[in-house]
């Protein structure tokens, strides 16, 4: 007869640190049949997050919350089941003292990184038969854990892999019919029905080409059309190449209510968004114009001097550049210029920082999220989900330069939102390569 193995053998515990919870409230739910340990550290760490309005302090309420709800008739120093759905278990680990290999010893006292790692220590000696893995988004931290022989990994729920192949919603096509693009070109739109185009389950942009001739494209999974794109100047600023003149097509298409531009610094990202905004001026409430605030030196707003808005502006500053750069587009045209003001003023144009749309609904508004891959992937679906009708959202951003300790460019929001919208027919999605800022910012980009 068989011998039965043990179903131990085969289950892991899983130890998520802080960085893991404030990233995902709902991580503890995630990890299937497998068990989850969070150590009692983890929930002093969290208390001194659960008061404020930033992201980081709602992921920190929820996450009690459901701990809270689980709890009602458990201990929760000893292993219990969560929800009814998982076959895992989950508890808080108390026991902070190694009997063999102790990380405050191998490191140094005190630091709650090292006492993080010494509650994992204890699981694994009290678990000999189960992998106890540790889970972080500190990659130092993990670092550590294997040097201390213990399993570690990040948290993987949201990523997205091979970034390097990420959707650029662009794609150039060579076509032997020239005479297709002069058609294309006499009546600006045709069927694309017979055309062997390799996206068609979603918006896409194409660059058609044909010898010297040469066509750029968008192409409409609604009514599966192919609509030649003007290069034409949006409220006063000209795109420089044909992704810019993607981007202003998206962004001032009606019908695509979600719209990601990705691209290196100084390819025209916030100044294309804002220009269009601008040009929409008259369909839409109020124009919003956000960015995540990520504090120099990991240091919080509250350091600087000043009220409120003396605060936020420094890191409001690349917004109102921007906008400063269309008004001088207008020098010769005071009455524009005037208009501008005037939107400010009267607050049709509102610039601030994104925790302040916290619990509004967006009605009517076109929203722009300016670096955007500092967001979580949970920031960017809360975002979202704030829509209300007629309102257009923009996220712009560089998935390569992430500002924020735990995310990277396969863990943050604005990659996590190209890679699953990618197929909707209300996206669309440029990805911006050219750098039209300087000849100077090219060489940075370039070169070093």
């Amino acid at each position: 007869m068989a011998k039965k193995e043990n179903p131990q053998l085969f289950k892991k515990i899983f130890v998520l640190d802080t960085s893991v919870i404030l990233y995902d409230h709902n991580a503890v739910n995630n990890f299937q049949e497998h068990d989850v340990a969070v150590p009692a550290l983890v929930l002093e760490e969290l208390d001194n997050f659960k008061s404020g309005n930033d992201t980081r302090n709602f992921e920190a309420r929820n996450f009690i919350r459901i701990i809270d709800s689980a709890s009602k008739n458990n201990l929760l120093n000893k292993w219990s089941v969560l929800n009814k759905q998982s076959t895992g278990r989950f508890k808080i680990q108390i026991n902070e003292q190694p009997s063999q290999q102790n990380a405050e010893t191998m490191f140094s006292h005190g630091k709650f990184d090292n006492r993080i790692l010494n509650a994992a220590l204890v699981l694994k000696e009290e678990h000999p038969n189960q992998k106890v893995v540790l889970v972080s988004k500190d990659i130092c931290l993990r670092l550590k854990a294997k040097a201390l022989a213990l399993h570690a990994e990040d948290y993987e729920t949201g990523k997205v892999k091979n970034v390097e192949e990420l959707y650029s919603g662009k794609t150039i096509l060579k076509i032997s019919d020239a005479a297709m693009l002069d058609d294309l070109k006499r009546n600006k739109v045709i069927d694309a029905a017979s055309l062997d185009l390799p996206y068609t389950v979603s918006n896409h942009f194409y660059v058609l080409k044909n010898k010297r001739k040469e066509q750029i494209t968008f192409y409409n999974v609604n009514d599966h059309s192919l609509k030649l794109v003007k290069e034409e100047p949006v409220f006063g600023v000209s795109p420089r190449n044909a992704e810019q003149s993607f981007a202003i097509e998206a962004l001032l298409n009606p019908a695509i209510k979600l719209v990601t531009i990705q691209g290196n610094a100084g390819t025209g990202k916030t100044l294309l968004a804002l220009a269009s905004a601008l040009e929409q001026r008259r369909n839409y409430r109020q124009i919003y114009i956000t960015r995540p605030i990520v504090p120099l030196s990991n240091k919080d707003i509250g350091f600087l001097p000043g009220d409120v808005k003396s605060k936020v502006d420094p890191y409001m500053a690349p917004i109102w550049d921007n906008l400063k750069f269309i008004r001088e587009q207008f020098a010769n045209d005071e009455k524009m210029q005037h208009k501008i003001d005037e939107l400010v003023s009267t607050e049709k144009i509102e610039i601030a920082p994104l925790a302040f749309i916290r619990g509004r609904t967006l009605n009517k508004i076109f929203f722009m999220v300016d670096e955007a891959q500092n967001l979580t992937p949970h920031e960017i679906k809360t975002i979202i989900s704030r829509a209300g009708e007629d309102t257009k959202i923009v996220f712009t951003g560089d998935v390569y330069q992430i500002d924020t300790p735990y995310l990277d460019s396969e863990s943050n929001g604005l990659s996590y939102l190209i890679e699953n919208a990618k197929n909707h027919p209300l996206y669309a999605h440029i990805t911006l390569q050219k750098g039209e800022r300087s000849e100077l910012a090219n060489l940075a980009t370039e070169l070093l």
